[in-house]
């Protein structure tokens, strides 16, 4: 169907990491990375309205020879967020990159005021980089990855609230919690692990109230008791689900999984985007990108049982080209993609039928997506210094894409029953 999107350029600021901190409020993190381009490393908070209008408040600039923000999660019930930055060059190579930090938005709303920090990945790996940032539903935990580092750490105090995990073989390229577990993408295999109780719940601290739309006050919140690393657990792995066979997939291809989360409200529901590269033909000079969705059964029974069983229950080619980024809607009824091919796409969740294309939404493959925490709007951001702001139709959000097909295909049956009559 027919887009509503509006395009917004950002001079000299190209974008790798955004998040909503409120229905009308997002952050942006982008600028010319760790090489010396000239181009400022920056966070900016911008209100962005229903009419896909986008307004900068303020911005933050970042230390001179520090990197661009590269991932980004807002916390869901605070108006704070944490990002991936890592430090200088001469930080790293001394080993003290504090690459994961949390930012919370000042009272009055104008500012952003740098919070915890905490330094995540390998000692002195120059070209690592915090690509992962996920919070949990509940706002008590998050996790943040490298290529090969995973660490699962309270909010906001970043404490450890397990050991960290080093992945064996393949990279990591997502994270998705479900009530009692984190499944980690790599471009291997799904690893699932067993969430283990954090500090808050031990001290029997209660979260505070979910509250919808503009958040006042400072984003602080009280700090939770912190393990020592003897008391540290260990994260348990309880199941390891391997590449699977994509239908429609050329024979022989390689496929890696690229992305994967959990449908907000149905945690027996996993969303996973796999990238393909088919044999190269003989006359071709390129291998055959392709993309595919799948939508997984899951089996978690138990509050901390293994994941006994994930079955593909769906799947549908997402497009030409390696999809690049993913994001699924708090109301679970979309998911949005960006691919190499600098489309941007958006799916029914229950049938991964299409619901809307936009083929060239940035001028160089999409870096982000992420949907308003009211399910309406859609950004996409790129290096092409720019974000696009998609309005999702309203009178199709409210119900399955499939329904509009079945009340289009009633309408011709009856119209082709009606020319038939005469």
């Amino acid at each position: 169907m027919r887009a509503q999107h509006t395009a917004h350029p950002l001079p000299a600021f190209p974008v790798y990491s955004c998040a909503f901190v409120a229905s009308d409020q997002m952050v942006v993190g982008g600028g010319g990375g760790a090489a010396k381009t000239g181009i400022k490393n920056k966070l900016r908070l911008f209100n962005v309205s229903q009419d896909r209008q986008l307004e900068m408040v303020c911005e933050h600039e970042l230390e001179r020879g520090e990197d661009a923000p590269m991932s980004i999660a807002a916390h869901p019930e605070s108006r704070s967020f944490v990002c991936g930055i890592n430090s200088s060059e001469e930080r790293l190579e001394k080993g003290e990159n504090e690459n994961c930090r949390v930012f919370s938005i000042s009272e009055s709303g104008n500012a952003l005021i740098k919070g915890a920090t905490r330094g995540t990945l390998s000692s002195r790996a120059l070209e690592d980089y915090q690509r992962v940032t996920v919070i949990s539903p509940d706002g008590k935990l998050l996790a943040v990855a490298g290529e090969r580092d995973l660490s699962l750490l309270t909010f906001p105090s970043l404490s450890p609230v397990a050991q960290s995990v080093q992945v064996p073989k393949g990279e990591i390229y997502d994270a998705t919690f479900s009530s009692t577990h984190l499944v980690l993408a790599t471009s291997l295999n799904l690893l699932v692990y067993a969430l283990p109780k954090p500090p808050s719940e031990d001290s029997g601290e209660k979260s505070p109230k979910k509250k919808k739309g503009k958040q006042k006050g400072k984003g602080k919140e009280k700090e939770v008791p912190s393990r020592t690393p003897s008391q540290t657990p260990e994260l348990r792995l309880v199941d390891t689900i391997d590449i699977p066979s994509v239908p429609g997939a050329p024979a022989q291809s390689v496929v890696t999984f690229r992305a994967a989360r959990f449908h907000p409200s149905d945690y027996n529901t996993l969303f996973t985007a796999v990238n393909t590269v088919a044999p190269r033909a003989k006359k071709s000079k390129t291998a055959k990108k392709q993309a595919y969705i799948l939508r997984w059964k899951v089996d978690l029974s138990g509050e901390h049982n293994s994941a006994r069983s994930m079955s593909i229950e769906g799947s549908r080619k997402a497009g030409e080209g390696g999809l690049t980024c993913f994001d699924v809607s708090p109301n679970g009824k979309f998911l949005a993609f960006g691919s190499s091919d600098y489309s941007l796409g958006l799916l029914d969740s229950l049938t991964l039928s299409p619901f809307l294309s936009i083929l060239k939404a940035h001028e160089f493959p999409i870096t982000t997506v992420r949907f308003s925490p009211t399910s309406t709007l859609l950004v996409s951001g790129g290096v092409d210094n720019s974000v696009r702001i998609v309005s999702v139709p309203e009178k199709f959000a409210g119900q399955p894409w499939t329904m509009t097909i079945l009340i289009i295909l009633a309408l011709l049956v009856i119209l082709v029953a009606f020319l038939l009559q005469k």
